[in-house]
Formats: C-alpha cells, structure tokens, sequence
C-alpha cells in the first residue's frame, strides 16, 4: 500500500524519468530505503560527477523525504539540487538536457511546498512566483504554475482560456459560462489516467445536467501521434480527435479547445487536471491528477447548491 500511494504521489509531478542513477535512485525511494539510495549516489557521484542525471536522482530524494514527511531532509536534498543544477545551467540551457528541467522544477516544487506544510504559504508563494519570473519562458512553467495555483488559485475568478482551435462543440469564453457550475477537464491523448476519468465525468455530466453543469475538455499537442512517433500539428490535431471520439463516447458534444497557453496558464502539467468554476466563474476545486467519483461529485454538489 505504502508503494502504490508513493508511486501516484510521486508520478503526479513529473514522467517517469531516464535511464541511468535516476532509475535506481528512484526504485529504491519509492521502497523507501533512503540509505541504499544515499550508497548509489555517492557511488555515481564518484564516478560521474554532479551531472544532470545524478540532479534528477537527488530531486527524487527530495520527493521521497516529503512524501515521508521528513521535512528537513527534504529541505536539504531539494536545496543541494537546485544548487547542482544551477551549476549545469551555467553550461547549457536548462531544456538542453532532459534530466535537468525535471531536476530543478522538482527541487523548487518540494522547497515550496516544505514552506507551506511549516505554515509559510506567502514565503512559498514568493518562492514561486520569482522563479516563474526567471524561467516562464522555460518547460517548468507549467510545474511551477501548477504549484502557485495549489496555494492561491481557489476562490479566484478562473483565468480565460483560449479557445482555437478546438474539435467537439464550439467553445464559448468562460466569462459567458458565468451562471452555471463548470468542470475543466485538462486531458492529454496518450493519458491512460484521463481515459479512465471520462466515464467519470460523463456520469456526472448526465447526473447534474438539469441545474447547468458545463463540462469543457482543454488539451494541447505534444509532438507525437500514435506508438509515440513524430507528428506535425497537422497530423496530430485528427489524431487526437480521434483518441476523444474512441475513448471520451460519454462527452462527446464537449468542446475540447487545443492550446498550450492553457495548460501553462493553469499549470496542468499533469494530466488529467480538474478545476471545478462555481456559477460567480471562480475557482472552487483545483486538482492535478485524477479524482474518484465520490469526491468530485460531492464538490460538484457544494456549488451547485449555493
């Protein structure tokens, strides 16, 4: 048990990384067996030096101590990572190497959320905000994005989303939504997390359809089409209207805008993302990954009867 919540704790942040200390480093966190973990970084320190691999294996360390609620050792790990991948972006751009993005959004992700877990959410929130500041233009945008809207995003009117191009109905501005309850349904066509939470939604799409609820499904193209090979946007835009027509059967008929700048805007760099709008167009529920049944329909029902 303690592995599975570890494993989905850990794999909201970040894709599974590369091979390499990374891989280790990471088996061993998740069977929390910090001091094997400990033993293989050294050894590989030893031998290659503070590279990018070894940054994302220690960001690891980071992820593990916080899930395990050791605060200090979190801190720690996650400061020594930042630190050594800051010394890596010296050389390079930070997007040049795979493991570094994922090294430093980690390590700036756990130090923010240290903060706030020790009652310090305006020192995480300006921890965020300044590093938004330097790397916007950056892949860890939306990381960083997503964690700023954990701490300040609920009870904000929602940010507007841009809606072309789309497939499904045609998408209104969430400002003319105002007066009804509204999901955003963030989805990515190789998400297998997002497939199971269709039913989901269409369930409670039919169940709550008679006081308003709207459902709009945001995605973004990635580069990539079927078997994972390389597709122009051309070629994956049908691509992914067909993954929504064969696996979304219960939401057709919602629009599904396509749009990176909606998913840095709102920070969904993990799929799926939910954020539940109340009928005034503020936010009332923001959630990476996905929910049971049971709990989005409860929140669902909090605003729906206000």
């Amino acid at each position: 048990m303690f592995l599975r919540r570890l494993l989905f704790f850990l794999c909201l942040w970040v894709p599974l990384a590369f091979a390499g200390v990374t891989d280790d480093v990471r088996e061993l966190v998740f069977r929390n067996n910090f001091s094997a973990a400990e033993t293989t970084l050294q050894a590989y320190l030893v031998r290659h030096g503070a590279d990018p691999d070894y940054c994302e294996a220690l960001s690891w360390m980071a992820r593990g101590a916080l899930f395990a609620q050791q605060m200090d050792r979190a801190d720690a790990y996650a400061k020594q990572a930042q630190t050594l991948a800051l010394k890596q972006v010296q050389k390079r751009p930070l997007d040049s190497d795979p493991h570094l993005p994922i090294a430093l959004g980690a390590a700036i992700e756990v130090q923010s959320q240290v903060l706030a877990k020790r009652g310090k959410k305006a020192e995480a929130v300006a921890l965020l905000r300044s590093n938004l500041a330097r790397y916007g233009a950056t892949s860890i945008a939306p990381r960083l994005q997503k964690n700023l809207n954990l701490l300040t995003m609920t009870g904000q009117p929602a940010p507007p989303l841009s809606l072309s191009p789309y497939f499904g109905a045609k998408p209104i501005s969430l400002a003319q939504m105002k007066g009804s309850p509204v999901v955003l349904f963030f989805w990515a066509h190789w998400c297998a997390d997002c497939k199971a939470e269709g039913p989901i939604l269409a369930r409670l799409r039919q169940e709550f359809a008679s006081q308003g609820l709207l459902i709009m499904a945001p995605t973004q193209l990635y580069g990539y089409g079927a078997r994972g090979e390389d597709a122009s946007p051309a070629q994956e835009l049908p691509y992914a209207e067909q993954v929504w027509k064969s696996f979304y059967s219960g939401l057709q008929g919602v629009p599904v805008p396509v749009s990176k700048t909606n998913f840095t805007r709102y920070g969904a760099s993990t799929t799926p993302t939910l954020v539940l709008l109340d009928r005034a167009g503020r936010v009332s529920l923001y959630h990476p990954g996905a929910m049971q049944y049971e709990e989005l329909r409860a929140a669902i029902e909090k605003i729906v009867a206000r």
